[in-house]
């Protein structure tokens, strides 16, 4: 279980920090291939759509992850955190949000997102 902790924590980490650089090729290798992820604007993507909006440079910076809780429950694991990030207009803003990973093949993998601003 430690070592699920480790590298669900690890994943998290490439996760948020991917989000900040549009780090399509890590998500490639993180994502199910049937994962979904809820939108801030209420939509929902499938992962070629996720890839597809990630590619596109994001306009806020300083993106951290806070208050960070990992529940892992067998080959199932739920992360749910909030975040801050600056604006482009130099303001603080506040999210959440929660991600579903599951293990496939012993590899831990994102199937699901969703996202509040």
């Amino acid at each position: 279980m430690n070592n699920d902790l480790a590298e669900l924590t690890r994943l998290n980490h490439d996760y948020v920090a991917s989000v900040q650089n549009s780090d399509v090729r890590r998500f490639d290798e993180i994502l199910a291939a049937d994962f979904y992820c809820s939108n801030p604007d209420k939509s929902l993507v499938d992962r070629a759509a996720f890839l597809q909006q990630t590619a596109k440079p994001v306009a806020i910076r300083n993106l951290r992850a806070e208050d960070v809780k990992i529940r892992i429950l067998g080959d199932f694991a739920i992360i749910h955190a909030a975040t801050s990030y600056t604006m482009p207009d130099g303001q603080q803003a506040h999210g959440r949000y929660t991600d579903c990973w599951a293990r496939q093949n012993g590899k831990w993998l994102a199937v699901s997102a969703h996202v509040t601003r």
